[in-house]
């Protein structure tokens, strides 16, 4: 164990590019730094993204239909872009020096947004739509959000888990329930007194404390940088798999040479399949591990395809189920309104409950009941790829859910003229939210775990890259079911009327599609 912890350290460097001591750097108080800046950070996110909907239609006068696609769209560009993130701090910069850069543009676009939303003459006038100049200040802050929001979300939980020891397989998968734990802080924080800022303040002081909390996270993060240890940049991975292709598909007709050790080259499972990519070894510019390398990153490609899907549910959590909790009734007591953003109060509790209770009860009377001669940094009694798998089928079930209490909200408003009580959706946002906690946390331990040690943030931005494409194609699903549902004489998502609209047959379909989703995940799953 001296001697695995010894050879990890010399692949690290501190901050003035020496070798890491031990006593020094990396541990568990340089971990507990990240997670306290990701609460300040995803408070900030959250804050803004899950009320954006009520901040484009109330204040820049854009319509329901246009809001929640411009939502959806920034949420799917900002998870995307962490693929380009986690690709600059695996080939260009540290992940430390990207975490700051990125927080640096995040906050540039949070000040024009600040600007704009104190000043009047940047807004357009009540019932007019923006004009050019508005629409393209708000755009620019908007989306300089969404690359420093990129940059973020790929570095920050990758340089968390580097100051963990790899080998201690244990350590790594409960940072990950920390780190998610912290994120679902910053959430609640941000659908609690965030959403009550943004309801009773205005826009211009949820913008301002943000943009104040975010100098904050950055100052944070950067007090830590004696303690850290640091993963130097080691060139283009992109590049490195794209040169094997080629070599493999030049070589395709070349025999593998003799003195090739066949139990490197097909031992573990990522590495017996993929088995043409070996033609690559043939050229001299390629070495074994650049092969095993892209070996290991396609098979980690068909599970963040199967996640995709699930979180096309999740972003109807800040689109449709807001606009449903606009018109159900809201009282809580007869001077306070729930405002509809804060109904993510429900899953976040929950969330944050069973972290703690996951890994300091659960866990350890599990494993010692089950063997207590195993170690437990090698034990995990809910691996990655379950936890996975049971985030896929309750969002399966939440849309379910969601398509019931919408046919009792509609009924009860079209036939009784009577509001339904907006806890009638915390059904769904409880599935939801768990899904969320066992999808994303499966697949961040799983994709960092399972990444080559050249490729950890890039792999890492999988688990974001997969919730920027469900994001993306909730907008295409809208979009073809209007447009497939207009031909057939009643449009279901077009009109502002909820009660004309067919929102529980859209959820619906959702239900269907991540039946079969769930299907195609267990597949690959059980391959992998």
């Amino acid at each position: 164990m001296a001697h695995d912890i010894t050879e990890e350290n010399d692949e690290f460097v501190d901050w003035k590019g020496r070798q890491v001591q031990e006593a020094k750097h990396k541990g568990i108080k340089s971990a507990a730094i990240v997670c306290a800046v990701e609460v300040l950070e995803n408070l900030v996110f959250l804050s803004n993204a899950t009320n954006f909907v009520s901040y484009f239609r109330s204040s820049m006068h854009y319509t329901s239909a246009e809001a929640a696609n411009m939502v959806t769209n920034f949420m799917a560009t900002s998870f995307l872009l962490t693929v380009v993130g986690g690709f600059i701090s695996d080939s260009f910069f540290t992940r430390f020096k990207t975490f700051l850069l990125s927080g640096s543009i995040e906050l540039l676009g949070l000040i024009m947004l600040t600007i704009q939303a104190n000043n009047a003459r940047l807004r357009p006038t009540t019932g007019n739509p923006p004009s050019q100049s508005q629409a393209a200040l708000l755009y620019v802050g908007l989306y300089a959000m969404a690359i420093g929001i990129g940059g973020i979300k790929s570095s920050l939980p990758a340089h968390g888990a580097d100051q963990l020891a790899h080998s201690n397989k244990r350590l790594i998968s409960s940072f990950f329930n920390w780190f998610f734990f912290s994120l679902c802080t910053g959430g609640l924080l941000s659908c609690t007194i965030m959403v009550w800022i943004e309801e009773n303040k205005g826009w211009q002081w949820s913008f301002s404390i943000s943009a104040a909390v975010l100098s904050l996270a950055i100052l944070l993060f950067s007090a830590g940088y004696p303690i850290y240890r640091y993963r130097l940049p080691s060139g283009s991975p992109i590049t490195r798999i794209f040169k094997v292709f080629f070599y493999a598909a030049r070589n395709r007709k070349a025999q593998q040479p003799a003195a090739m050790n066949q139990n490197e080259l097909y031992s573990g499972s990522s590495y017996a399949k993929f088995r043409f990519l070996n033609k690559a070894l043939t050229n001299d510019s390629i070495s074994l591990s650049q092969v095993q390398e892209t070996k290991t990153f396609l098979g980690l490609l068909p599970i963040f395809a199967s996640t995709i899907m699930m979180n096309c549910c999740l972003a109807q959590l800040q689109t449709f189920s807001v606009h449903q909790g606009v018109v159900m009734n809201r009282k809580i007591t007869r001077s306070f309104e729930l405002p509809p953003p804060s109904l993510s109060i429900f899953p976040l509790v929950f969330m944050l409950l069973s972290i703690p209770v996951y890994e300091h009860l659960v866990l350890k009377l599990l494993v010692k009941k089950k063997n207590p001669s195993t170690s437990p940094q090698k034990t995990s009694i809910f691996p990655p790829l379950k936890r996975i798998g049971l985030g896929l089928a309750l969002a399966s079930a939440s849309m379910a859910v969601a398509a019931i209490v919408e046919v009792k909200r509609r009924n009860y408003s079209v036939n009784d003229h009577v509001k339904l009580s907006i806890f009638w959706l915390g059904f769904q946002f409880l599935l939801l939210g768990v899904s969320d906690m066992c999808t994303l946390g499966g697949m961040l331990d799983f994709f960092y775990s399972e990444a080559p040690e050249s490729m950890r943030s890039m792999c890492t931005a999988l688990a974001w890259c997969s919730t920027s494409m469900g994001y993306f194609i909730s907008s295409i699903l809208v979009s073809i079911t209007n447009s497939a549902s207009r031909h057939a004489g009643n449009e279901w998502l077009g009109g502002s009327n909820l009660d004309e609209n067919r929102l529980d047959l859209f959820y619906t379909v959702l239900c269907v599609l991540n039946f079969l989703n769930l299907l195609n995940y267990m597949y690959w799953a059980k391959r992998y």
